[in-house]
């Protein structure tokens, strides 16, 4: 089995549809695929419509964290999108993003970049606009040579020029909601050093105690070496250690499955989640 754990759509900030991603996955010969937009269950429906035959999709999301100053994500997996605690807490990061954006764009034009907010709006269309959006804004003007050139401390990186702060859960409450909603929690990309500065061994290992399941190893932004070392610290600490591609489209320039889930973990996965079972496709609609 190919298991790719972590996909994001045009319902946050990837460039295919919901519809479009799960037949690229099929296409791309997964089996299984998650869909873990940031902050919101929103492709959901489409996705489920659309799931061809053959392909199983995991309902998930990437929750924004902060921890001690430090930025994070959470992947969660086969939570109950309807329990109202985690729903509420949803809705207050996705709320922020829009001022959040607006405010990143009057950084840059004080900084003498001349981007507006209608282009950035344009570039995040239905999706739940984040530094991505902006970030491909300074790209279409020239002022980076990619969305990755964006995220330094120049410019988008956590603390840079242009940074501005939003609304993030705590990870211990993010754990803590997951879980009360029957789902699976994996600490995604944790030593992702390129994109600023990550959270420390000691403070994983807290998340560990408090009932994390599991951290990404197998990741673009993880290296050989710290593949290892993370693996090593998920045995250590009894995590799940899983492999995604964190696909995000034409966005990004991973590629689905490029890293995978080994069939055990995904197994153990789906026995610890209660909120939610994951969907198998039966054929949906192989047109755009």
């Amino acid at each position: 089995m190919r298991i790719d754990l972590h996909t994001h759509s045009t319902a946050s900030d990837g460039t295919d549809t919901p519809a479009e991603l799960v037949r690229n996955a099929a296409a791309a010969g997964l089996d299984v695929v998650a869909l873990t937009d940031h902050d919101t269950t929103r492709g959901y429906a489409e996705a489920i419509a659309a799931l061809p035959e053959g392909l199983t999709l995991v309902t998930g999301a990437e929750l924004s964290c902060r921890i001690d100053g430090v930025g994070l994500h959470m992947l969660a997996y086969l939570f109950d999108p309807e329990e109202p605690e985690l729903a509420a807490e949803r809705e207050l990061v996705r709320d922020d993003r829009v001022p959040r954006a607006r405010a990143m764009v009057g950084k840059l034009q004080e900084l003498g970049v001349p981007v507006a907010w209608e282009q950035v709006a344009r570039i995040a269309g239905d999706g739940s606009v984040g530094r991505p959006h902006v970030a491909e804004a300074l790209v279409e003007l020239g002022v980076v040579p990619d969305v990755s050139g964006a995220f330094t401390p120049e410019w988008l990186a956590d603390g840079g020029r242009a940074y501005v702060d939003k609304h993030e859960l705590d990870p211990f409450d993010a754990i803590r909601l997951v879980k009360a909603a029957g789902g699976v929690t994996v600490f995604a990309h944790p030593l992702a050093v390129k994109r600023g500065e990550v959270v420390p061994e000691s403070s994983i290992a807290r998340l560990a105690e408090a009932g994390l399941d599991g951290i990404e190893v197998d990741h673009m932004d993880h290296d050989e070496p710290t593949r290892a070392r993370l693996r090593g610290l998920a045995k250590e600490l009894g995590l799940l250690a899983t492999g995604s591609s964190d696909y995000h489209g034409s966005r990004k320039t991973c590629r689905l499955g490029d890293f995978t889930t080994d069939p055990e973990i995904y197994g153990e996965i789906i026995r610890r989640a209660t909120g939610a079972f994951p969907v198998p496709g039966t054929g949906g609609p192989t047109g755009p």
